[in-house]
């Protein structure tokens, strides 16, 4: 399995902190943001490569994985134009050779049972938390069963509360860059690609 980590963003919202200290590097009880991630990347065990999509400092995220998670084999790939996040999982299409990929993006600390992932027989997970405020997030719309309908990015009617946290499981990756191609074809959503709608093309 592959493990995709986009890290490019500049962290706009928590400026100044991020004008020195790119967002991932952020320290959270003493610790920075993006470990709480690796350390449960960690424990997976099943894990080939991790590839990290960098930008904003990218210098001070590539040598604290180089340096904290040396035993997690790595590629550094430099995302130069922000369109997205569909854009940031398509940079490391190269890397993945048809293999399962868990996509975690760091904005969220979550507490996700990941054990799941190598006994799941599913085509894919996504992992979301109940929420109020939905219009922030993407959402999940799901059936009685728990299975994804629909996933929209940011609504501004109350379709569903189940935010997506970043956090994605896809077995068939080829589907997933399917998906990407598609949404990278369509007119961009103010400058930007969502993931959300590759997912949403997968269905």
């Amino acid at each position: 399995m592959k493990v995709i980590i986009p890290l490019a963003g500049k962290g706009t919202r928590l400026r100044p902190h991020t004008h020195t200290v790119p967002k991932p590097m952020l320290r959270v009880a003493g610790k920075p943001v993006m470990d709480y991630v690796l350390d449960d990347v960690r424990k997976l065990g099943d894990v080939s490569e991790v590839v990290y999509i960098t930008g904003h400092l990218k210098e001070t995220v590539e040598a604290h994985a180089r340096t904290v998670y040396a035993d997690l084999p790595a590629t550094f790939i430099e995302q130069k134009v922000q369109d997205g996040t569909a854009g940031a999982v398509e940079l490391a299409k190269s890397r993945v050779k048809g293999e399962p990929v868990l996509i975690i993006f760091v904005d969220t600390i979550f507490d996700a049972d990941l054990s799941i992932i190598p006994t799941s027989t599913d085509d894919g997970i996504i992992w979301t938390k109940e929420v109020e405020d939905y219009q922030r997030f993407g959402v999940v719309v799901t059936d009685a069963a728990g299975h994804m309908t629909q996933i929209v990015e940011k609504p501004k009617t109350p379709i569903s509360k189940r935010a997506n946290i970043g956090l994605y499981y896809i077995r068939n990756s080829a589907l997933l860059f399917e998906g990407i191609a598609h949404t990278l074809a369509q007119p961009a959503n103010n400058g930007e690609f969502y993931l959300t709608d590759a997912f949403q093309y997968m269905i």
